[in-house]
């Protein structure tokens, strides 16, 4: 990539949040005005956020290919590589008003996840990662915690609604519970010790809402896997979903032991 990701990140995330400022905590930002490429609802705020993005991509193509929630797959005459894209992280929380919504932005060649943004539209606190190099907050170097007791630990954990034994036999073990609403942060949020680990067994978290947070997760020392604990990959596809275990490591056994 030609030219600095993060620089044109913090622009792209400038843009996002003027374009949608009048539109947070409102009835109007929660219309929904079509069907997205990922098969569920675009809201009138997740839409102007990714036009947002569209604009500037058009006019400064950082990649040759955008993967987008809302869009699905957009060829741009750029570089090589992969933009996977989520303009509103967390749409319920911006249209009601909870402080806890993002811009995931993740760069990847050749199938590996290189470069990763995620920005709290609300605080404006920004997670940023490269691969094999550094997980930082606000350009500070971030680590996951040391828990490595269940009944010390707080997690984020959603469950289908179909299969909830699972989820009951591991939250009688934990100590805290924290469903927040935005998977891209909550990945960040394990990555810098915040929570303690972040699952997903719904199977409907996607490559745009994950790339950014696995890798920020992963390289402040955090272990990604699936239910099973295996490596876990996404299809470059917004329509396909699966299912997300992220942990600080220490814990990361234990909880797949619970949920077997």
């Amino acid at each position: 990539m030609n030219s600095d990701f993060f620089s044109a990140c913090n622009q792209m995330a400038g843009l996002v949040e003027s374009s949608i400022s009048s539109l947070v905590c409102t009835h109007e930002g929660g219309r929904t005005v079509r069907m997205g490429a990922d098969g569920t609802p675009t809201k009138l705020i997740d839409q102007v956020a990714e036009d947002s993005i569209m604009e500037y991509l058009r006019e400064n193509p950082l990649c040759s290919l955008l993967i987008s929630e809302e869009a699905g797959k957009v060829a741009f005459d750029g570089p090589e590589g992969t933009l996977f894209l989520d303009p509103v992280d967390g749409t319920f929380n911006a249209v009601a008003g909870i402080p806890f919504y993002a811009l995931s932005l993740a760069y990847a060649t050749e199938g590996i996840v290189r470069k990763a943004y995620v920005r709290n539209l609300s605080s404006g606190e920004t997670f940023t990662a490269e691969k094999g190099k550094f997980a930082q907050c606000n350009g500070k170097d971030i680590r996951v915690s040391t828990v490595a007791n269940l009944d010390e630990c707080a997690l984020s954990v959603y469950g289908r609604k179909f299969d909830p034994t699972r989820v009951f036999h591991l939250g009688q073990k934990i100590r805290r519970w924290r469903l927040l609403g935005a998977s891209a942060l909550e990945l960040c949020y394990v990555g810098c010790g915040r929570i303690d680990g972040f699952i997903d067994l719904r199977g409907t978290l996607r490559v745009t809402d994950a790339a950014a947070g696995m890798l920020v997760c992963s390289e402040a020392g955090g272990k990604v896997s699936d239910m099973d604990g295996r490596n876990l990959s996404f299809p470059e596809e917004v329509t396909v979903g699966r299912c997300i275990v992220a942990t600080n490591g220490v814990l990361h056994h234990k909880v797949i032991e619970y949920l077997r």
